[in-house]
């Protein structure tokens, strides 16, 4: 057994499980046990039991893998917490099964501002493109929107453009538009956050965007009431994430707001998840900006709520041609994106901030996007000195051969979802594939080909755009098939995916000391699942349900 703290009767101990500790000195056991808030002993049944004391909680595991608590490297916490009110239109097909679910809501929200709905595909309506019409002909006397998967498109009834003030078209910074239709009227698809964002507004949910949209701070700030009811969505999104098996939590939008109110809901009650939040520059600022962003990590840097890193975007997403292209896109031959900043602009920024201290994360879609973020990072190197930094790259949708070594001689983290490639689990093949064009398929979404380079390669979510399972991540992962004959296999071994959501997640914010395995003198951070997962078939994997998730020795969620 592997013990420290021995002689003392543990606060909780989980017996009866299939312990996969992810620590390779002793892979697996049979129970643990924990005390204020760590584990202090690993190994089997009756060695455990011995340290049960009278007021000892017990969990049963009955046979199912215990693992260590799942670490969601990119998410959004407060617009994904809201969100779960908002209408759900995935796997909605055709106009009147969309008209259906449009109308149904309506009717069970007569009294919103703004009708708001998620997660619907690209191809909704086939091969026509959505415009305001046809929501126009669904519900035309209300202010109606509808976001795409990615969250980078949504589509405005006529109501809704008309109230938000873009009918007529607007100015807007580089990568974000209105499309226009032959009328001279705004047809009702809106690319990224600044078209968009005046139809959101109009939900009253701006606040849970601004992380997002100007990572500034509420202006006004809330009344008391409206701060109340901010905490509630993030109790909300907090207890999603403990649903689900997560106990930290990796955001990719931030503001001091948000870590004002997970810092009062944490006096309040505690948290169930640790969460760091980032500072977002955005394009439009200025480098003295930055300040903030020291402030944050100086004045949130414990085990449950820290900051530390700055999240950019440096482009969209292949689906509204917004992400950023070495080569023209296959479907669009004369159109490589727009990049949300100049390669210079980029390098400048990035010096900026390594030479503050503080890790950077840069959401970076296309292969031209990925390879300016890499520029800026080597940059940063050659001017600031190495260090262990720990950058990331978030989604790297598609690379090139150039650049995939890169990863690990820069010592840069590839942050990725198993839940994006199309077809891999909720999103479909088109439009995306006939956008990225089969030369560039071989490198989409390349885990494989990265992790075999030597990068660190961390799995999460980024929900709401997906679905954020961990269980759901890692089957897609262990399942993913190449589009084409003779492309490389992208999968992961179930070792590997699991890894990628424990292992790799505590080493991209610097805690593989502290967490992401199960060992004594770690933090108890673990969750119970229904089934062994070892023993599970991939194509099962699905089925298998958190049962308990315990996060600081606290069972945060019992099923």
């Amino acid at each position: 057994m592997s013990v420290t703290g021995a002689g003392q009767n543990a606060d909780l101990i989980v017996i009866n499980g299939r312990v996969r500790t992810m620590d390779d000195d002793n892979p697996a056991a049979e129970a643990i046990a924990v005390k204020d808030g760590a584990i202090i002993a690993i190994g089997n049944h009756a060695a455990i039991e011995k340290l049960k004391g009278t007021t000892t909680e017990v969990i049963d595991a009955k046979g199912g893998s215990v693992l260590p608590g799942f670490i969601e490297a990119h998410m959004h916490l407060f617009s994904g917490g809201a969100e779960l009110a908002h209408l759900q239109l995935g796997g909605i097909h055709g106009f009147e099964a969309l008209q259906s679910a449009i109308r149904d809501y309506a009717t069970t929200w007569p009294g919103a501002k703004m009708l708001v709905g998620q997660g619907v595909d690209y191809t909704v309506l086939g091969d026509e493109r959505v415009t305001r019409h046809h929501l126009d002909a669904i519900l035309p006397d209300r202010p109606f929107c509808m976001a795409a998967p990615d969250h980078h498109t949504m589509w405005a009834n006529t109501k809704a453009l008309e109230m938000a003030g873009i009918l007529k078209g607007r100015t807007l910074g580089p990568g974000n538009e209105i499309v226009m239709g032959g009328d001279g009227l705004a047809a009702g698809e809106l690319r990224e956050g600044e078209a968009f964002g005046p139809v959101l507004d109009l939900a009253g949910e701006s606040r849970v965007r601004l992380g997002l949209s100007t990572g500034g701070e509420p202006d006004p700030m809330p009344s008391a009431a409206e701060r109340a009811a901010d905490r509630d969505i993030m109790r909300r999104g907090l207890a999603w994430c403990a649903r689900h098996g997560i106990t930290s939590i990796q955001n990719m939008d931030g503001n001091l707001y948000q870590l004002e109110l997970l810092s009062e809901i944490e006096a309040e009650e505690g948290l169930p998840c640790r969460v760091k939040i980032p500072f977002h520059y955005k394009n439009f600022m200025t480098l003295d900006m930055l300040e903030k962003a020291s402030v944050m990590a100086e004045r949130y840097h414990s085990e449950w709520l820290s900051s530390g890193m700055v999240k950019v975007f440096y482009d969209g997403v292949l689906d509204s041609w917004t992400a950023v292209m070495v080569e023209p896109y296959a479907d669009r031959p004369d159109w490589v994106g727009e990049p949300l900043f100049t390669p210079q602009q980029f390098i400048d920024l990035a010096v900026a901030i390594d030479k503050r201290g503080l890790q950077i994360a840069v959401h970076s879609i296309g292969d031209g996007a990925v390879r300016a973020v890499l520029d800026g990072y080597e940059a940063a190197q050659k001017l600031n000195g190495k260090r262990d930094s720990r950058h990331r790259v978030e989604h790297i949708e598609v690379t090139t051969a150039a650049d995939v070594p890169r990863f690990a001689e820069l010592g840069v983290i590839a942050s990725m979802q198993p839940s994006h490639p199309p077809g891999a689990m909720d999103f479909p093949l088109e439009p995306t594939v006939s956008r990225i064009g089969p030369a560039r398929w071989p490198l989409s979404y390349a885990w494989r080909t990265l992790k075999s380079a030597g990068a660190h390669v961390v799995f999460a979510s980024d929900w709401p755009v997906a679905a954020i399972d961990p269980i759901l991540s890692i089957q897609a992962a262990v399942q993913r098939k190449p589009w084409a004959e003779g492309d490389p296999d992208q999968s992961f071994s179930l070792q590997e995916a699991i890894a990628a959501y424990t292992v790799e997640g505590a080493y991209a914010e610097f805690a593989e000391h502290r967490k992401g395995v199960l060992k004594p003198g770690y933090m108890a951070d673990l969750v119970v699942l229904s089934a062994d997962i070892e023993k599970t078939a991939p194509a099962d994997l699905h089925k298998l349900r958190p049962v308990t998730t315990v996060c600081g020795g606290k069972v945060t969620y019992q099923a």
